[in-house]
């Protein structure tokens, strides 16, 4: 039987709860050692067909950028971690004024993967955690509408384009706007439309080599009063509105856009 083993925080888990007969990234996906309520959101996620979307490889060199919780991380790392390198590009600490999630989020992140290298990412300051041309894949997984709001996207995407070689893959997964809505320049409710990425992303020099619906969600409508964190998982719904409506939405309609560094 192909045994793995995979580091979990401080432990060492071998992947034997998993069939011999599945692809290691699928193993990754499934391995019990990711959290229950992590992967419950698999279904609106689609970690495992998203990530075989991008072209990701167990040899690659991969950079996270703005990985949060950790979420995706805990697939990534465990996958990449006999043969590629995985570095998460996460919250520059040093920023001024400096928001006041980034701290604990960042601080549970490394208590989480304490084995996992981190870099500040903070474009254009903070902008090379590998060096130009090292990664073969960048990922970045609802943080546009982050970056937009703060006018880093273009920053964003310039050192994305940098630290990838040539032929690497830049993929990214955002809250989408429909196309006859305004967009607001500061991504307020954060949804973001498809064509202002891919025009920023092609302004940096990429290329849209293709694009996917596996993460669409027809039922949202992207249209509600506190935005995107209305519905799962923040699930921020006032008092005087209607939970069970938003929980059966389910998490957001999401663009899955493949750029190329031709």
């Amino acid at each position: 039987m192909f045994l793995k083993i995979v580091m979990v925080g401080l432990l060492l888990l071998p992947l034997t709860s998993v069939a011999a007969s599945k692809s290691p990234l699928q193993a990754a996906v499934d391995n019990e050692a990711r959290p229950a309520e992590e992967a419950a959101r698999d279904v609106y996620r689609n970690p495992y067909e998203t990530l075989k979307f991008f072209g990701l490889e167990a040899d690659q060199t991969v950079v996270e950028l703005f990985p949060g919780n950790g979420w995706y991380t805990a697939i990534l790392a465990p996958y990449l971690a006999a043969e590629g390198r995985f570095v998460a590009a996460h919250f520059n600490l040093d920023r001024e004024p400096l928001p006041g999630f980034y701290e604990p989020v960042r601080e549970r992140y490394e208590a989480r993967f304490p084995d996992v290298e981190i870099a500040a990412f903070d474009p254009p300051e903070f902008a090379a955690p590998v060096a130009a041309g090292e990664a073969d894949l960048v990922l970045t997984f609802r943080n546009v509408h982050s970056w937009l709001r703060d006018g880093q996207l273009d920053d964003v995407f310039a050192a994305a384009h940098t630290m990838l070689r040539e032929g690497g893959v830049f993929g990214v997964v955002g809250h989408r706007l429909p196309e006859d809505r305004e967009q607001d320049p500061e991504a307020a409710t954060g949804y973001v439309q498809e064509s202002v990425v891919i025009g920023i992303a092609e302004a940096a020099g990429f290329r849209l080599a293709e694009r996917s619906e596996i993460n669409a969600n027809p039922a949202d409508t992207a249209d509600h009063p506190d935005g995107v964190w209305m519905l799962p998982p923040q699930s921020r719904v006032p008092d005087d509105a209607d939970a069970e409506h938003y929980a059966e939405i389910g998490e957001s309609d999401r663009f899955t856009l493949k750029f190329v560094r031709d």
